[in-house]
């Protein structure tokens, strides 16, 4: 599965993996992107065999990503895949939008290389940093002839674009991939494939994304008890290109919110409607007026609502 005639490049963005605590039995009060992708590396198990490159495209706690931040990733991204020895990426990643950058990623590059999204859930420092599992995991399945596209490795578990959520705050087994199961599991630096790699074509050219500053402005909302439509008022009358909705079990509104998006739809905002479960997806049907969002989750459905409206 190693292999030592093609590089693995590692992309570092910052994160919990790269972070900081005064203790080692801290793993709450720490600075997140304190340390360089390169650090990372250093003293790693299981290593030999493996060429790698390593560079920094961001140093940033990942609850603050932003369009500039995957713009510089996606084209670095680009740039390394067309290198004929280069046989995959690592991105390290803070895991609060670890899921968004992943879709997004697929939709730009849909790259037959494998690139591999890892992070932490505990800083560098902690006397039980599950980082260095996860880099070692994610490098391995980037050097595997079996992986392809943009995943997640994450505490042993391989899981595709579409489907990976963060679930937990805290523990380390803190994704999933919900109803739809993980990919594959990574044991002893081998791949178990579980299901078919999914497949998935470019919403959009990564080299071709306008500047972060052009792109439309999408934004979320939330169907609960007691519903209105004054916050969907308001960000129609600020200007907003569109507008997901996470609705309540099969996407269903309340009747003042609902009402309100179809008069936004009416004039002319792009509407799209996710659910707030965690698992399943909203299956549309005839009766509906707000189209669905082809399965995504919310933030998911935010992004590429944001790269059609880019067309």
């Amino acid at each position: 599965m190693q292999v030592a005639s093609r590089r693995i490049v590692v992309l570092g963005t910052g994160g919990t993996i790269a972070g900081r605590a005064a203790s080692a039995q801290d793993n709450l009060g720490y600075r997140a992107a304190e340390l360089g992708v390169a650090d990372l590396l250093q003293g790693l198990p299981g290593l030999d065999g493996f060429t790698l490159h390593a560079e920094q495209v961001a140093q940033i706690d990942s609850k603050d990503m932003d369009f500039g931040t995957w713009c510089a990733l996606s084209q670095r991204c680009a740039h390394w895949l067309a290198q004929e020895d280069v046989a995959g990426i690592v991105v390290t990643h803070g895991t609060d939008t670890m899921e968004e950058t992943a879709f997004f990623l697929q939709c730009v590059l849909a790259p037959v290389k494998p690139v591999v999204l890892t992070g932490a859930m505990r800083p560098a420092t902690s006397a039980a940093a599950d980082g260095p599992r996860n880099l070692g995991d994610a490098i391995s399945v980037a050097a595997s002839p079996l992986a392809q596209g943009v995943c997640v490795v994450f505490a042993g578990a391989v899981h595709g674009p579409q489907d990976v959520q963060k679930e937990h705050s805290y523990r380390l087994h803190a994704f999933s991939s919900g109803d739809a199961g993980p990919l594959a599991y990574v044991e002893e630096g081998r791949l178990r494939l579980l299901r078919a790699w999914p497949q998935g074509g470019a919403l959009r050219n990564a080299q071709s994304l306008l500047p972060p500053e052009a792109w439309p402005r999408v934004e979320i909302v939330m169907n609960h008890a007691g519903a209105g439509g004054a916050i969907v008022e308001a960000l129609v009358a600020d200007g907003v290109a569109g507008l997901v909705v996470a609705g309540t079990g099969n996407g269903s509104l309340h009747h003042a919110l609902e009402a309100a998006l179809l008069q936004a739809q009416q004039r002319g905002v792009a509407v799209r409607r996710s659910t707030r479960c965690p698992q399943g997806r909203v299956l549309p049907h005839e009766a509906s007026r707000l189209a669905a969002a082809d399965g995504l989750s919310p933030v998911k459905a935010r992004i590429a609502l944001m790269l059609e409206l880019m067309a």
